[in-house]
């Protein structure tokens, strides 16, 4: 009876983001594992593009660079069906409550990436005496990887997906790019 109560896991759980969902009956190592290693290979990334970040975005999603070959294949129009929020661009005051609104209607296990400088710190946006740009998304929701660039190339932005992918699973799935020119 012991090994069995050992095996119920508590009424909550969260996620590194902060997310509450709820916890499985039974909690196996392996089949953790498993699911994790799935979820990874499986993000659904939702269209959020706010700047001209959202152009590399796109070219992520084009045959040159191909998203869905590292398993974040269908960039999804509604928050409901995305686990991965990929704000790219500036965030303005007037955007803030609707990104906040989007971030709460994901399904968790969740996860948010700053794509470039102005989501990041607001970029050449922020200065003294600004009123209108939230100077980093992460002062809004929490933020799991932050790519800088003004814009990042889209190689970044595979970077950022890769980290995304190490943090969900414990390890990465992809090799390290060549440094140098690739000889």
């Amino acid at each position: 009876m012991a090994a069995q109560d050992s095996a119920v896991v508590k009424p909550e759980c969260l996620t590194a983001g902060g997310a509450r969902i709820d916890p499985p009956i039974i909690k196996v190592e392996a089949v953790q594992n498993i699911l994790d290693i799935c979820r990874a290979m499986s993000l659904w990334p939702m269209t959020f593009g706010l700047a001209c970040c959202a152009i590399e975005m796109m070219a992520v999603g084009m045959a040159r660079f191909d998203i869905s070959r590292f398993g974040a294949e269908v960039f999804r129009p509604s928050p409901r069906q995305s686990d991965l929020m990929i704000v790219a661009g500036t965030v303005t005051k007037k955007m803030a409550p609707a990104v906040v609104r989007l971030y709460e209607q994901m399904p968790a296990p969740k996860y948010v990436m700053a794509l470039g400088n102005c989501a990041i710190s607001g970029g050449p946006f922020r200065f003294k005496g600004q009123y209108g740009i939230v100077e980093g998304v992460d002062n809004l929701i929490p933020v799991d990887v932050y790519v800088p660039g003004c814009p990042p190339r889209p190689e970044g932005l595979l970077e950022g997906l890769f980290e995304i992918q190490k943090k969900m699973t414990g390890r990465r799935w992809w090799p390290n790019p060549v440094q140098g020119g690739g000889k």
